[in-house]
Order: C-alpha cells, then sequence, then structure tokens
C-alpha cells in the first residue's frame, strides 16, 4: 500500500481476465478498457493475450486469457464489485460451477492481503497451479511471488501439461 500525491491511500491489484463465448479476444480487450475506468484506480499493465484449453469442463471452447495489473484506492470488496459489474455488462450468466463464459475477472492479488471469505479469498485459491494465469503474469511481473506460495517462474514449472499459447498480433 502507498499514497498518491494527494494523499490517499492506494493499493497494487492484480486481476486475471478469460472469456471463451462471443468473441472472447474482443471481450478481453473491452475488459482492459473497462479496467482502466474503475474509479479510484488506475490501470498499470497489460499482459498479452494467451490461449489456453479449458480445465475441468473440457467440452467447451479455448479460453482467452491475460492479467492486469491496477493501483486502485478502491477497498477489496468495492474492487469485487466493480470487477462483477463489468461482468455482468459482458453477459456474464453463471450458469454452473466451470461453464462456458463471456467474461470472468478474479483478483488475484491485493497487496499482500490474506483474506478466506465466502465470497473473496486472497490470493486466488487456485491461481498457483494455472498456467493461464501465472504465464501472463510472469510476463509483466517476472520477479512476483504469490503470498504464501512462492515465485511464479517455479508455481509455473510445476504446471506441466497445461497448454497456454501467446496469442499472435493479438
Amino acid at each position: 500500500m502507498s499514497r498518491t500525491s494527494d494523499d490517499q491511500m492506494v493499493s497494487q491489484a492484480y486481476i486475471g481476465l478469460g472469456s471463451n463465448l462471443n468473441d472472447p479476444v474482443s471481450q478481453v480487450r473491452r475488459a482492459f478498457d473497462e479496467l482502466a475506468t474503475l474509479p479510484s484506480s488506475r490501470l498499470l499493465v497489460r499482459s498479452s493475450l494467451y490461449r489456453s484449453a479449458p480445465l475441468g469442463r473440457i467440452d467447451q471452447p479455448d479460453f482467452i486469457n491475460a492479467v492486469a495489473r491496477i493501483e486502485t484506492a478502491l477497498a477489496p470488496y468495492d474492487l469485487l464489485r466493480a470487477l462483477l459489474d463489468i461482468e455482468h455488462g459482458h453477459g456474464r450468466v453463471r450458469e454452473y460451477a466451470n461453464a462456458p463464459r463471456t467474461l470472468d475477472l478474479d483478483i488475484l492479488t491485493y497487496d499482500d492481503l490474506r483474506c478466506n471469505a465466502d465470497c473473496l479469498i486472497l490470493p486466488h485459491p487456485r491461481m498457483h497451479q494455472r498456467a493461464f494465469v501465472l504465464q501472463p503474469l510472469l510476463e509483466i511481473a517476472p520477479d512476483f511471488r504469490i503470498p504464501g506460495l512462492g515465485a511464479i517462474a517455479e508455481l509455473l514449472a510445476a504446471c506441466g501439461g497445461q497448454q497456454v499459447e501467446r496469442e499472435k498480433n493479438k
């Protein structure tokens, strides 16, 4: 956590983005633009787009994934609500676990905060097991360590068998 020039407390958060419905590349690009307009927040960096096969329910289209780093004065729950509003604006419907989706936005980390509440677990509880999160995170923050879990390069190496390809020209 740090302070802005007007003495406002700000935090760094990493956001995971994913889509596999209704032109996923456009969904994720639009979501990056919307993250840049969050109140009391600033989009600092965005990863390239990555294509990955679905995990869990494999009978669905491939995903487009990315990661963004933002600076925000929003509290964690306020940030979560703002992300859910963006998802809703993209037509996100939660039919069942791991269902195909127009847009999925997850708070991966929020400073070094550890939280285990019903609606918000930080760091994200499965991010260290998902190459589609770790690969774009490695691109934008190669020295990043997930609080309590370790270096992302080491965690990515442990995700053997998960194919993640950087989208060309996207």
